[in-house]
């Protein structure tokens, strides 16, 4: 009989339920489209309705490498998030904000200036 992953995370050690989380979490930041709708518990269709499109639309855009940057973010929004676009350099990231606006992180142990 299949056991629920919840109740054996119940039974680990506190170091494997803690890497686990790590690794659950880093997981959830790498996801493709599609598996990012699927973690989220939507549907194509769920998608569609609110985006006012055919679920057709959202079978294709969720298949394409290239895409407007507008059309991803109206897909990110329609599930609830917020699309951020950060360009990572040695000397620290940058969040790229309309393309216009730019907000500086640096980190704390480089001072090069990008």
């Amino acid at each position: 009989m299949a056991k629920e992953f919840s109740d054996i995370r119940l039974n680990m050690r506190s170091e494997s339920q803690l890497r686990s989380q790590a690794m659950t979490e880093q997981l959830l930041r790498e996801l493709p489209l599609h598996q990012l709708k699927q973690a989220y518990g939507l549907s194509q269709l769920m998608l569609a309705q609110v985006l006012n499109v055919q679920q057709q639309s959202i079978a294709k855009l969720e298949k394409r490498a290239d895409m407007y940057l507008s059309s991803l973010r109206t897909h990110i929004e329609a599930m609830g998030g917020e699309l951020e676009i950060v360009a990572c350099f040695p000397c620290g990231a940058v969040s790229i904000s309309n393309f216009s606006d730019l907000k500086i992180e640096v980190a704390p142990d480089k001072s090069a200036p990008l």
